[in-house]
């Protein structure tokens, strides 16, 4: 009897809601990011020399993987697992305090730092194809938008918190007053630059790149812009969001680590509830503790005039009043309570920081971790476990701070609106002084001279003003 030997196919075909996808194959498979980026034609019949981001469908995905939870998994496993977490959370936590302690400066530099790792993990999601469709100039093109998207967020931090340096420098003058139009000349050069190399059969996939570079950016580098500015108005709107994110992260793994039976989201299958709730109250207790700790430091909660002082500075300025403790006088029942726990007050000392902070902290708990969940079902997009491997049983960059972008941004937006007091500061009165004629300063000159003379805080003969540049050619 002869058997028929079915034809061979090079792949096999596999449904998913109607389609068939083919698998291009990478050289070096066992680098879990580039494995992730392989050419696909799955998503709605578009082909694999148009698609800009690519799965990897070899495999099943880990939605397809049954999930264990840390509670179940076995002892030694769990432990061993346990141990590098907590071994690098110390030395993160660790270097993350020196540098708070080293001052402004470098706390600036970690997050610029953080920002290119971060950013260069997920542009190289998309790398191997563009390495693979051989086209020019892919990997200059992100980092040069990298560049002068940060030239024109930093520059704006540091124009708008340093006028009193900017605008009375003669060499950083022009670049302050005309910041604007300089950045968006870099970006124009970047765009024709990118239109100028637009490659024939390849024009979709080369867009979704475009999009994809733009969508990073938005991402990483604009909330990172507002981390910094967190930083300018003071080292604790920087290290307070911070702290509650890292804060949560710990606990909701130790509580989940110990008690976590319930799952919370499909996208993060280890997540469970007994971590989300347990992570939630522990961040609230240590966010007042934060906050009543170094309300009472200049150090922390002084904006920053000076990126070359320190924590052994002896910084001194006239406090926010959201750092003053305020008596708040206590309901009946909250007086008969206390007196049971054997206080005979009837008010707490409170500073409204320590009230801003268990809003600030909810946010850590209950909405940050969005954040992380959005980077979840981006990686499971992807199919890919973590975004890099180089933190020891974290992951990479990306996976310890998607949600510390998302706080960082909340941070801000929440002091400019209900924290930060307006006031004039010299920075802002120069930046207008400027845009005054020559006769005009002078006006504005000699009457804060008067003012001042008045005011007894100058010597009338000490103040001279010079002449003209027009009586000194008259004269000679």
């Amino acid at each position: 009897m002869t058997k028929t030997k079915s034809p061979k196919r090079s792949s096999p075909p596999s449904s998913s809601n109607g389609h068939h996808t083919h698998v291009a194959s990478i050289s070096k498979a066992s680098d879990p990011v580039a494995s992730a980026a392989v050419t696909t034609t799955s998503e709605k019949g578009a082909s694999s020399n148009n698609n800009g981001l690519h799965n990897n469908g070899s495999g099943p995905t880990p939605a397809a993987k049954e999930v264990t939870l840390l509670v179940d998994e076995s002892n030694k496993a769990k432990w061993a697992n346990w141990s590098v977490r907590t071994l690098w959370t110390l030395i993160m936590i660790g270097g993350f305090f020196a540098c708070v302690a080293a001052g402004p400066l470098f706390v600036i530099l970690l997050v610029v730092m953080v920002q290119g790792l971060v950013y260069k993990e997920v542009i190289y999601l998309a790398a191997v194809p563009s390495r693979e469709k051989k086209l020019p100039w892919f990997r200059a093109m992100n980092w040069y938008f990298l560049f002068s998207t940060n030239y024109f967020f930093y520059g704006e931090s540091l124009i708008h918190y340093f006028q009193h340096v900017v605008f009375v420098d003669a060499f950083l003058l022009p670049f302050a007053t005309h910041h604007r139009f300089i950045s968006f000349t870099l970006y124009v050069i970047g765009f024709v630059f990118f239109v100028a190399n637009l490659k024939k059969g390849h024009y979709r996939f080369q867009f979704s790149q475009f999009a994809w570079t733009h969508m990073t950016l938005l991402l990483v580098v604009c909330q990172s812009h507002f981390i910094i500015n967190n930083i300018f108005e003071g080292l604790i709107w920087f290290f307070l969001p911070v702290s509650l994110v890292i804060t949560n992260d710990i606990f909701a793994y130790i509580f989940g680590f110990f008690f976590g039976r319930t799952p919370l989201i499909k996208l993060s299958p280890k997540k469970t509830v007994e971590g989300f709730v347990g992570g939630w109250i522990m961040t609230i207790v240590f966010g007042m503790l934060f906050a009543t700790l170094f309300l009472r430091y200049p150090y922390m909660i002084c904006p920053v005039k000076d990126l070359r002082s320190t924590a052994f500075s002896g910084l001194t300025c006239e406090p926010n009043a959201v750092f003053v403790p305020v008596k708040h006088y206590l309901k009946p029942w909250m007086v008969g309570l206390v007196r049971h726990l054997g206080i005979r007050s009837n008010y707490v000392m409170l500073a409204p920081l320590q009230l801003h902070t268990i809003v600030m902290a909810c946010f850590a708990s209950l909405i940050a971790p969005f954040g992380g969940f959005f980077a979840s079902g981006f990686k499971r997009a992807f199919k890919i476990k973590d975004f890099g491997q180089s933190i020891p049983g974290h992951g990479g960059i990306t996976d310890r701070m998607d949600c510390q972008f998302l706080m960082g941004l909340f941070s801000y937006m929440y002091y400019q609106s209900f924290i930060k007091s307006s006031a004039v500061t010299v920075g802002f009165v120069l930046q207008n002084a400027i845009n005054l004629s020559a006769h005009e300063q002078m006006e504005l000159f000699d009457h804060l001279r008067q003012y001042l003379i008045g005011q007894g805080l100058l010597d009338e003969e000490s103040c001279i003003v010079m002449p003209p540049k027009e009586a000194w050619v008259n004269v000679a």
